[in-house]
């Protein structure tokens, strides 16, 4: 298996992540929160705790969705920063 593809987080898998001892890190690692920005970052963990303590299926839904966006927002910003500072040189 390839370390750099994990498999799609799915609401059952997040489920089931969240009864294990150390949930917080092993599900922040697999929403890939090191890929946002450091507020993205700081904001997802926090909503990961809440999730493990007293989350429900809907909780994991929004938290996936977040999680894409937050990550998909961070790539597009850093390349728009990426052309634009070609552009100037």
């Amino acid at each position: 298996m390839n370390p750099e593809k994990t498999p799609e987080l799915t609401v059952q898998t997040l489920m089931a992540l969240r009864k294990e001892s150390d949930a917080v890190r092993v599900i922040t690692e697999r929403l890939k929160v090191k890929e946002m920005g450091p507020a993205d970052h700081i904001r997802t963990k926090h909503e990961v705790k809440a999730f493990v303590e007293s989350g429900t299926t809907t909780h994991a839904e929004q938290l996936l969705v977040r999680a894409r966006t937050r990550r998909e927002t961070t790539q597009n910003l850093s390349q728009s920063r990426s052309r634009k500072l070609g552009q100037q040189i």
